[in-house]
């Protein structure tokens, strides 16, 4: 794999945790003004700067997005953000709880993506890319990082560890608790270690963000047409990307909401479960939260069952078949309720995980779902093995967190 160091656009020390922010994607435009009504340094001015702009506004208006390329202008002839004079690399810590994860901050390679040396594991939207290549065309910049994975490797362990045990560039905890740190690799020695030791590795994996991955690419492939004796080396030719040790990640829960019980009561709908899950009604206390692989909670008004798949409906030999969320689409969702297509029905919904199971049980008692159905997290060994067979998982598989921070790196593509 090629990854390499790049030379950063970055917040200055006094105003990173004013500048990072969640990214664009995870809040409408309502939601995002409201953020920022008392932060003048965020950086959804960039992400969405239709905040900046009248709501009447379209978000997708050519305005928009010259709106942002000014915003990122602004902040760095104000001094919010700096430009490196040197290719670095950068270690970036989150930690939520008892979750840490540390990973390296560096360029990848457009032709690895093309290649498929950088594997996907899910479909993108056309609409949406359709947005970040035009953000990313007009601010000349990747703007949000791509999350990647790979497996442990000593070499980039031993070095984070060494880093991170020197004072930080960067060191707070944002409003949801989350705490994100940074170390600048500045040392040309280190910077070798790291590229070495990416050239050995044989395969990356996008964890999250599929969109602004295959955004990135396609500018990339315009400015190569737009120069057509390019050499490979300019920085168009790499994207943004937070590389952590897959053995760190935290996938939760992906769970499931139904506007309707498809014409049947509760009684026949536990019915038709029956055929295929062992149904026992959930006497604990709180929520059921399926404790393994093949387990379901099904919540139906003011009461938890517990569906445990029975062994004929199971492909265990096929990992993209043996997935909860496979099991539940080819034996629930399609065959009972009637939906075929997840990604463009109107009778579903999906909560990340991080959100708990109350929230499911507060969308069937109070915002109108007749069911809602939890499942047991995805496993990051499944989601390599599935990208590696070049298939694709289900929509709304895997959710991660905690959420890598957009705006405390931006690189610039020429």
């Amino acid at each position: 794999m090629k990854v390499r160091p790049f030379k950063a656009v970055r917040p200055s020390k006094e105003r990173a945790d004013k500048v990072a922010a969640l990214p664009y994607d995870v809040m409408d435009s309502d939601e995002a003004r409201e953020m920022v009504k008392d932060n003048p340094y965020s950086f959804l001015h960039v992400d969405k700067a239709e905040i900046d702009l009248p709501r009447e506004m379209d978000q997708y208006d050519d305005q928009v997005y010259a709106k942002a390329k000014a915003n990122i202008d602004k902040f760095l002839e104000e001094g919010t953000f700096i430009r490196d004079g040197k290719p670095n690399f950068y270690i970036y810590r989150l930690i939520m709880g008892d979750i840490e994860e540390t990973g390296i901050v560096g360029a990848a390679s457009v032709d690895d993506y093309m290649e498929d040396r950088i594997k996907k594991h899910e479909f993108t939207r056309e609409a949406k890319e359709r947005d970040r290549i035009r953000h990313v065309d007009t601010t000349n910049a990747n703007t949000g990082p791509i999350f990647l994975t790979y497996p442990e490797k000593a070499e980039i362990s031993a070095l984070v560890n060494e880093w991170t045990a020197k004072t930080p560039e960067y060191d707070f905890t944002a409003e949801d608790g989350v705490r994100h740190t940074v170390w600048v690799v500045d040392e040309d020695s280190a910077i070798e270690t790291i590229q070495k030791a990416f050239d050995e590795i044989p395969a990356l994996y996008i964890a999250d963000g599929h969109h602004r991955a295959a955004s990135a690419v396609k500018v990339g492939k315009m400015r190569r047409d737009a120069n057509p004796s390019y050499t490979g080396e300019e920085e168009f030719n790499y994207f943004l990307s937070v590389i952590f040790p897959s053995n760190q990640l935290k996938i939760m829960d992906y769970n499931r909401i139904l506007k309707d019980l498809n014409g049947m009561t509760e009684e026949e709908l536990l019915a038709k479960l029956s055929e295929k899950f062992e149904v026992e009604e959930y006497k604990g206390e709180g929520q059921y939260r399926p404790e393994k692989k093949h387990t379901y909670g099904l919540y139906l008004p003011g009461k938890w069952y517990k569906l445990t798949a029975k062994p004929e409906i199971l492909q265990d030999t096929d990992v993209l078949k043996s997935l909860d969320v496979s099991v539940l689409s080819e034996n629930v969702l399609a065959p009972i309720f009637d939906i075929k297509d997840q990604r463009t029905s109107e009778r579903i919904d999906f909560v990340g995980g991080i959100r708990g199971l109350g929230e499911l049980e507060k969308r069937v008692n109070e915002d109108g779902f007749a069911a809602a159905i939890a499942l047991y997290p995805t496993d990051i060994e499944d989601l390599m093995k599935i990208a590696d067979s070049g298939r694709v998982m289900p929509p709304k598989s895997t959710w991660f967190e905690p959420k890598l921070r957009s705006g405390l790196f931006l690189h610039e593509l020429d």
